[in-house]
């Protein structure tokens, strides 16, 4: 299994290049709906089941936003916000939100000891491969890929998406199986704990 997540992995490094087609000043302009729930530039979103989207990576994000308008990812606080807006408007918001900065959190000490271990060395026991071999060890992720920033993240949007990988909830394609394979094996714990590391990780 690790050699079919690291094939997979090096697939989508090799195949995928950075769209870098984004106007950050547009997607500045069409960003102001956003504000109300992810905060201004996308850094302080008004409730930690949100995401965050300063800086989380101009491909993800462009990614899930394709993916959010189509349907392939149902989020209901979404639905019909971006149906007016056009590829290259997503990509300008892509853009605009992944140039605005990532404030980072502090995990919770006592979880810090078994995230990090889940972070950086993965799971022999369960073959969970570590966060950091996608996302980078400082959790900047890998743009290129399209693996977005974790470093920073809030640890209830974190947990909420593994959840989402694990209960089949979110499922668009190749990139998300890689998740869906990981998530399975975690625990509740486990995404706890690895998910509060990343929030002060940096």
């Amino acid at each position: 299994m690790k050699k079919l997540i690291a094939g997979v992995v090096l697939g989508f490094c090799l195949a995928t290049t950075a769209h870098g087609a984004g106007d950050p000043e547009a997607g500045k302009a069409n960003a102001t709906v956003c504000a109300g729930c992810h905060g201004q530039g996308g850094a302080q979103p008004i409730q930690p089941v949100y995401p965050k989207l300063s800086g989380v990576g101009e491909d993800y994000l462009f990614d899930q936003l394709r993916h959010i308008k189509s349907g392939d990812r149902q989020i209901p606080e979404m639905t019909g916000l971006l149906d007016n807006l056009s590829e290259q408007d997503l990509e300008d918001l892509a853009a605009y939100f992944n140039q605005q900065q990532m404030p980072i959190g502090q995990a919770n000490p006592e979880l810090v000891d078994a995230g990090e271990a889940l972070y950086r060395g993965g799971s022999l026991a369960k073959n969970i491969p570590a966060c950091a071999a996608c996302h980078s060890p400082q959790g900047m992720g890998n743009e290129p890929a399209g693996f977005p920033r974790l470093s920073g993240q809030h640890a209830d949007y974190v947990v909420k998406q593994l959840q989402a990988y694990r209960n089949g909830e979110r499922s668009t394609g190749a990139m998300s199986q890689i998740m869906i394979d990981i998530a399975t094996k975690l625990s509740d714990d486990e995404m706890e704990a690895v998910a509060s590391y990343v929030s002060g990780l940096h």
